[in-house]
Order: structure tokens, then sequence, then C-alpha cells
């Protein structure tokens, strides 16, 4: 497993955000933005699309207990269908990053293109969250937190097996919408009706 950087540079309060769920067929996009001591390590943090579900749930309790500050925020379907996914996932880390309880100085970003956060710089970093540790650590919240709120849909709507994909385009969930059709939960933008099965990929983040 490669080591995560423990920071991006050394003299300002860094806040790693990430978010997770965008390219989903239905429920929330959730971001998280976190604030850890730069002496935080643990040797399972990485990219949590790396990582098994149980190591994820285990690094959310150590990340909540041990981090200076963290934020988790979603943006719902209806809103996503509103402004677009990309606008909304930049909506749900500002939204996180507005949670925190210190103010970060600099904002470290996964990806490579953000809407500036007023009054913080930021520097956007392609597949960060398997190079520094806070975003890392965004990701893990980001992604168990969008999870268990799918699994809690699940029960509203058990044809789709949120409880197993997520809300992603698996051969489950497309054969369950053209069977019973779309739920309040999904994404009316992604023209998923319309759209040919073979344009979408199974795996879940």
């Amino acid at each position: 497993m490669p080591s995560l950087l423990p920071y991006y540079q050394d003299r300002l309060l860094e806040a790693g955000c990430d978010e997770a769920g965008r390219g989903c067929f239905a429920g929330p996009v959730c971001a998280a933005a976190v604030v850890l001591p730069r002496d935080f390590h643990h040797p399972l943090l990485n990219d949590s699309k790396q990582l098994k579900a149980a190591q994820r749930d285990l690094l959310r309790t150590v990340i909540e207990k041990e981090a200076i500050s963290f934020g988790v925020a979603m943006v719902s379907n209806e809103e996503i269908d509103r402004i677009n996914i990309l606008k909304a996932s930049f909506l749900a880390m500002h939204n996180a990053i507005a949670k925190l309880a210190v103010i970060p100085e600099l904002l470290l970003i996964d990806g490579n293109r953000f809407t500036p956060y007023t009054g913080i710089p930021h520097v956007c970093h392609v597949k960060g969250d398997g190079k520094f540790t806070s975003i890392a650590a965004a990701s893990i919240l980001a992604k168990t937190y969008r999870d268990e709120w799918m699994e809690k849909a699940h029960f509203e709507y058990p044809s789709y097996g949120w409880n197993q994909n997520k809300g992603y385009g698996t051969v489950v969930h497309r054969k369950a919408i053209a069977e019973v059709g779309l739920s309040p939960y999904h994404r009316l933008s992604f023209r998923l009706l319309q759209e040919t099965p073979e344009l979408f990929a199974e795996e879940t983040e």
C-alpha cells in the first residue's frame, strides 16, 4: 500500500476535501472536509475505493475521534438535477467546509477543478485521495456517510439493490429501473430511461 503524505505544506492549516457518489444513478452526492493533526497516521488509511467496507468503517471511527475538525454534507438528487452534478459536488464540498469548527488556511481538493471557497485558497490534486492523508480521510467519511444513507433508502425501495450497489449502475440496478421505473431518489438529469445499459460501468466506488 503506497504511503500517503502527511501534508502538502507545513505552514498553513490544511483541510482535505473529497466527495462520493458523483457517478451514481440515485441518491445524494456527499462531501467531507477534514482537518487532521500533522502527525496523524493510520496504517490502513488510503483512498476509500481501495479499501473494504469494514476497513472504511473502522477508519471513520478513528478519523472522527482524532481529527481536529471534520464536516460532512450532502446535496440531494433534486438539487443535482437542478444545478448539475459538477456544481452539486462543489456545493457539497462548500457545505462540508462550512461545518468545520476551525477555519482552515488552505484547502486540498481531490480532482482537477473546484469553485473557490470565499476567503480560503485551494490546491487541486488529481487522485489526491491516494496522495494526502487529509484527502484520504475526507474520502472515507464521504463514502461511509453516503453508503449509510443508501442502505437506509434501500428499505424504502428494495427493488434496486442499493444495499449492495449504493446507487451505482450495476446490472441489478439497471434491470430494476427497466422493470419498475424510477424512484423519487433517482437523478432524472442522468436520463436513465433513455440511455443504453452498455454505457454504464458496473463497478462502484
